[in-house]
Formats: C-alpha cells, sequence, structure tokens
C-alpha cells in the first residue's frame, strides 16, 4: 500500500518518494517493521493467550525438563502470521502474481494450523484435527498454487543459456523472449535446468500438458513435506523459529539472484521477472521468525503450535517452488528432511517388527530426532541407535541444529557454482 502511494507522491516530486521504487529499500523497511511488530504486539498476544488460559498440553514421555513447559501459551504462530502480512502489505507490490501466491499461503495454512490448535486447546482434542483433513487442506494449497502458476500469463521466465569456448563457459546469455517453463534448477549439473517434460517423452502431442501435470503434482508433493516436516521439527523451543529464519535467509538470496539480470547470469540459473518482490516477503519472514524467537527461544514464553508451524513449512515450500529452486529443498530443508525421515523410519520399523518378532522395536529412542538426544536412557535393549546415554540440554541441541542449518543453506546456494 505505501508502494502505491510514494509512487503517487514520486509523481509529485516529493522528496524522497522514489526511495520506494528500490526493493532493497522497501526489504529493509519490512524487515524492520516485522522485528518491530513481533516484538511489539508478542508480549500482548502472550498476555492475551494465558488470560484466554491457552496454554500447551503436555504428556510426560520422560524427556529432559519436558513437564517444566506445561502451561505455555500456544498459538503463537499468530504473531508470525501478522508480523509477515503486515509488512508485505504495506511494502511490496500487491499486484504482483507471486506476492498474492504467497499471502494465500499464509493465510491458507495459518487457517488450516489454527483450526488444529482450537480442536486441540478448546475441544480438548489433543489429537487435533483429523490427519486425512489436514493432508486434504495441504494438497488443497498444492492444487491452487500450481493451477496459478499453470494458467497465470505472468508466471514467465528467460531461460539462461551458456556460451561455450571448448569446454569452457565464455558467458551467459538469456532469452530475449519471456515464456511459460516447467523448468527448474537442479544442483551438481554442468546445466542447471531441469525440464518435467523430459519425464513424459511418451506423451507426444500432449507432452506440454503432461509436463505441467507433472508439475502440479510435484508443487502438492513438496507442500505437504515441507510443511509436516516443519511441523515435526516444533518440538524444541526455538527450534523451527530459528531454522525457518536460516532457510528463509538463503531463500531471499536466491530470490533476489534470480531477479538480477547480473547475478543470475553468474549462477548460470534462469532469470524469473517479478521476483525481486519476493524479496520483501522474505525480508519479513526473517523478521517475523527473529522477533518470535525473543519469546520462543528458551526457556520458551510461547509456542508457535500448529498455526505457525505449518505456515512456516508452507511458505518455505511456495517460495522455493516459485522461485525455481524446490529441488534443491532437501538440502536447504535438511533438517526438516530429517525430522520426517526420523519418524517415518522409527514407524516403519516398529510395526515390521511387531509382525515379524510379535514385539515393537525402534531405531532412535524417540522421534522426531531431536528428542532422541533429549530422552535419557537407551530406552530398552531393543533400540538400534541406544547413544547418546547422557542427555543434551535441550538448548545445545537447538544451536546445533542451527549451526547445521546455517551450514545445509551456505551449500545450497554454493551448489549453483559446483558443477
Amino acid at each position: 500500500m505505501l508502494y502505491y502511494l510514494f509512487n503517487y507522491l514520486d509523481q509529485l516530486d516529493f522528496p524522497g518518494a522514489g526511495m520506494f521504487k528500490y526493493v532493497s529499500f522497501r526489504s529493509a523497511l519490512a524487515l524492520i517493521l516485522s522485528l518491530f511488530i513481533s516484538t511489539a504486539i508478542g508480549r500482548r498476544i502472550i498476555d492475551k493467550l494465558q488470560l484466554l488460559q491457552i496454554g500447551e498440553t503436555v504428556r510426560n514421555l520422560g524427556l529432559e525438563g519436558q513437564m517444566s513447559k506445561k502451561g505455555t501459551p500456544t498459538m503463537g504462530g499468530v504473531i508470525i502470521i501478522i508480523a509477515i502480512m503486515v509488512p508485505v502489505l504495506l511494502c511490496a507490490k500487491l499486484t504482483n502474481i507471486y506476492v498474492i501466491l504467497m499471502l494465500v499461503t499464509t493465510l491458507w495454512l495459518g487457517a488450516l494450523g489454527f483450526t488444529d490448535d482450537y480442536i486441540k486447546v478448546f475441544r480438548k482434542n489433543k489429537e487435533g484435527m483429523h490427519g486425512k483433513s489436514k493432508v486434504i487442506g495441504q494438497v488443497g494449497l498444492g492444487l491452487i498454487v500450481g493451477l496459478v502458476l499453470f494458467v497465470s500469463p505472468d508466471v514467465v521466465i528467460k531461460e539462461n543459456m551458456e556460451v561455450r569456448q571448448g569446454d569452457m563457459i565464455e558467458e551467459v546469455r538469456f532469452h530475449t523472449v519471456e515464456k511459460k517453463s516447467t523448468k527448474t534448477t537442479i544442483p551438481f549439473v554442468k546445466n542447471n535446468n531441469f525440464d518435467y517434460a523430459q519425464l513424459v517423452d511418451w506423451a507426444g502431442g500432449y507432452k506440454e500438458e503432461a509436463a505441467w501435470l507433472i508439475f502440479v503434482l510435484m508443487v502438492i508433493f513438496v507442500v505437504t513435506a515441507v510443511s509436516n516436516g516443519a511441523n515435526l521439527t516444533d518440538g524444541l523451543d526455538g527450534l523451527a523459529a530459528g531454522s525457518s529464519a536460516i532457510i528463509g535467509v538463503a531463500l531471499g538470496i536466491l530470490a533476489y539472484m534470480s531477479s538480477h539480470f547480473e547475478f543470475a547470469s553468474f549462477l548460470n540459473i534462469m532469470f524469473i521477472p517479478g521476483a525481486e518482490e519476493l524479496v520483501v516477503f522474505a525480508a519479513a519472514f526473517i523478521g517475523a521468525t527473529v522477533g518470535f524467537l525473543w519469546y520462543n527461544a528458551y526457556p520458551a514464553q510461547v509456542f508457535m503450535g500448529d498455526t505457525g508451524s505449518l505456515t512456516l513449512g508452507g511458505i518455505i515450500a511456495v517460495f522455493a517452488i516459485i522461485i525455481r529452486k524446490e529441488l534443491l529443498i532437501p538440502i536447504l530443508c535438511g533438517i526438516f528432511l530429517v525430522e520426517n525421515l526420523s519418524v517415518l523410519m522409527q514407524t516403519l520399523y516398529f510395526k515390521y517388527t511387531k509382525k515379524k518378532y510379535g514385539e515393537g522395536r525402534r531405531i532412535f529412542k524417540m522421534a522426531p530426532l531431536h528428542h532422541h538426544f533429549q530422552k535419557p536412557g537407551n530406552a530398552g535393549i531393543q533400540a538400534l541407535i541406544q547413544k547418546p546415554f547422557n542427555v543434551v540440554p535441550e538448548s545445545k541441541i537447538v544451536v546445533r541444529f542451527w549451526l547445521i542449518g546455517i551450514i545445509l543453506a551456505v551449500i545450497t546456494i554454493v551448489t549453483l557454482k559446483m558443477r
């Protein structure tokens, strides 16, 4: 909104109004606003949640310090959502299709997570929303995002072309014509582009439509997987918020690179017109998550609940898809991936051993993985991975996961030049 106001003032030669033309200025303003909003309103929302007795219900799982969290206000993801929405509405171009998709994602998954938390807190149902209903909501968002990217005329790219002299790349040029494409960025290969159409060569004359079908299915899978991964990661004070902030920084850098001719040429990635507005959203996202850490860092004064975790995961997934970097998610979101896999491995192995031996056995002392390091003892002789025998303090687990997240974020960006 401020963008359009100052654009009008600039036409009237109002001093300083031209600053709003620059993405860097608007991104810095969005970052500052989101930090201020999340810290300023955070305390008031926490007090309101305590007044309404919206506290976390904790089951005794034998984890160190677990019961001290009982009664801590939850549903704090509302703070993150407000701190993202307000700066974006003020600082971004609201006609930009990518900004619209990100706002829809934030509200959609925020509402889904809020519903889940509402059922847990007010209806006293510890299981919350039925798993199938939650997946349907995630799939629905993925379908909307995929179809909009398919049909919108504003979703176009300029493909990068390598000009070679022998085995050496002399320069990277871009097609002069913007076009719709199912291409995405893939790491570790000489040509950084991968076209989903290569998977449907058998479709003949319907190859283009089949490629978009594969693309939409990929969008649905990525949105569901990453949002669930963030949800599982939200088990220790500050873990999900801090990890998301780190990922947000990497995505913001990639969005800026993808929307800048020179940087896109340097990295040999496709140029995406309009993606520069996503830098404003990324700045608000970073500010909101870092500001939330003011209250969520150990010992947490508030938990984000599914309201926050599902939203953060969905934002990361859709953001990566828009800038055609979804195939980098296994590296960038490595923490989420490992948390997801630990639960999947634990569940499958338990069911397999129960069927084979009559009793379920475990790989980890407890899943998701962060609880494995938090649980004392060796969890019984059936556990394949019984170390560490000593409990690792919660704050140390979180910081170490953050450090791993930083390393993965750096690797994600570096992989674009590692071919």
